[in-house]
C-alpha cells in the first residue's frame, strides 16, 4: 500500500487536502490514481487510511476511512553520530539507517574528517523522510546540523558506544552492561581515517563505551550501518 509522510495532517469533512511537492510526488513519481488506497502518517504516532478521490499535481484530494495510532519504531532512541564523509557515503548512511530506526543523526567534524563543512543538510532530511515511508516507519529522524566533536558532549554524559578500530571491548561483551535496555543509546563512528586516540579519550571520559567490531577495518558507511544493526539486534527491535 502507498504511503506517503505529511506533517500537521488534519481533515475537513472526512477530507485531507494534499498540494505543493507532496501532491506532483503523488500525481507524477507514484503515479496515484483515483480509488487507489493511500495511508497518511503524520510523523506523530497517527495513520490515516485514506482513498484518493481526486489526484491531480496541485491537488490530491483523499477521503479518510480510518485514522488509527501506528508505531513502527524501536523502544531505543538511537542517536548516530556520524563524522563527516565525502560524496555519496552520508546520504547512504542515512539513507540506510533511518530504515534501521535511528532517531537523529548528528553529523561531527573530527580531526582526521576530509570533510569539514556542507549545505547538505536539507537533502539529508529529504533522504530521511523518503526512507521512513519506504521502510513504514511512523517518526522521521531528524538530521542535525554539523558540529564539532566536541560540541556533543556539552551537557551530560552520554550513554552509548564509540567505535574504535584500534582497540576496545568485544561490543557482545560490552552490550550486556546496557541491560535494562536503555530508553535512549549514542553510537559513534568515526571518518575514513578513524578516531584520533585523544578523541576517543574524551569520549570514555564522558561516558561512551569505546568497543570494536572486530579484526577487518570497515568504511565507516559500513561501520555504521554495522554498528546501528547490531544495537538494534541486542538492545532494539531485530532480535
Amino acid at each position: 500500500m502507498l504511503r506517503i509522510y505529511l506533517p500537521n495532517t488534519h481533515s475537513v469533512n472526512n477530507q485531507i487536502s494534499i498540494t505543493a511537492d507532496k501532491a506532483r510526488y503523488l500525481a507524477s513519481v507514484l503515479r496515484c490514481q483515483e480509488g487507489d488506497a493511500l495511508v497518511i502518517f503524520d510523523g506523530a504516532g497517527n495513520c490515516f487510511k485514506t482513498t484518493i478521490s481526486k489526484a491531480g499535481k496541485k491537488e490530491v484530494l483523499v477521503d479518510v476511512l480510518e485514522k488509527f495510532p501506528c508505531n513502527s519504531e524501536s523502544p531505543v532512541n538511537i542517536t548516530l553520530v556520524q563524522s563527516l564523509l565525502k560524496g555519496e557515503k552520508m546520504d547512504l548512511v542515512i539513507q540506510k539507517t533511518t530504515e534501521l530506526g535511528v532517531r537523529e543523526i548528528v553529523p561531527v567534524v573530527t580531526e582526521r574528517s576530509q570533510l569539514r563543512e556542507t549545505k547538505k543538510v536539507i537533502r539529508w532530511q529529504k533522504i530521511a523522510e523518503e526512507a521512513s515511508r519506504q521502510s513504514g516507519r511512523t517518526v522521521i529522524p531528524v538530521v542535525h546540523a554539523p558540529v564539532s566533536f566536541q560540541d556533543i558532549f556539552t551537557g551530560n554524559d552520554l550513554k552509548g558506544f564509540i567505535f574504535y578500530e584500534e582497540g576496545g571491548e568485544r561490543f557482545s561483551d560490552a552490550v550486556s552492561s546496557f541491560i535494562p535496555h536503555p530508553l535512549s543509546l549514542f553510537i559513534v563512528i568515526g571518518p575514513e581515517g578513524g578516531f584520533a586516540k585523544e578523541e576517543v579519550e574524551l569520549a570514555k571520559e564522558k561516558g561512551l563505551v569505546a568497543v570494536s567490531l572486530g579484526k577487518r577495518i570497515l568504511r565507516a558507511e559500513t561501520a555504521a550501518i554495522a554498528a546501528v544493526t547490531l544495537a538494534q539486534y541486542a538492545l532494539g527491535d531485530m532480535g
